[in-house]
C-alpha cells in the first residue's frame, strides 16, 4: 500500500488523493504535520526510491525560505539534511507518496499515472 504522506489542507495533496481514490488505488493517508517520518525513514525512502535527498525539501515552502535553505543545504552532510526533514513536516514537499521502491513528489497527474496506475 502506498504511504501518502500529506498535509490534509492542502490543495495539491487533495488533488492528488482524489486522483488515487477515483483510480482505485489503495493508499494510506499521513498527516506531516503529526507524524513527520523521522531521518532513518527519510534514508530508507532515499535508499529505496534512489531519490536526491534534496528533492524532498519543499523549496516552495514558507520554513524552507525563513531557514534561508537555498544556499544552506550544498553545504550540509546528507545526516544533516535528513535530520532537518524529520525536524519539520513543513520542510518535505507534498504529498510524498512511496511504496515498493516507487515515489512521487507532489502533483502531476501524468507522474501519478505512469507510477501508480
Amino acid at each position: 500500500m502506498i504511504k501518502f504522506f500529506q498535509i490534509p489542507n492542502c490543495s495539491t495533496c487533495k488533488k492528488a488523493g482524489q486522483f488515487l481514490t477515483e483510480n482505485g488505488v489503495s493508499f494510506q493517508p499521513i498527516n506531516l504535520k503529526e507524524h513527520t517520518p523521522t531521518a532513518g525513514e527519510f534514508d530508507r525512502i532515499v535508499k529505496q526510491t534512489d531519490i536526491d535527498v534534496d528533492k524532498l525539501f519543499n523549496r516552495q515552502g514558507t520554513k524552507f525560505r525563513e531557514l534561508q535553505l537555498k544556499d544552506k543545504l550544498v553545504h550540509m552532510s546528507y545526516e544533516d539534511k535528513l535530520a532537518l526533514l524529520a525536524s519539520d513536516g513543513m520542510l518535505v514537499k507534498r504529498p510524498l507518496a512511496v511504496n515498493d521502491g516507487k515515489i512521487t513528489l507532489g502533483f502531476k497527474e501524468q507522474d501519478y499515472m505512469s507510477t501508480w496506475l
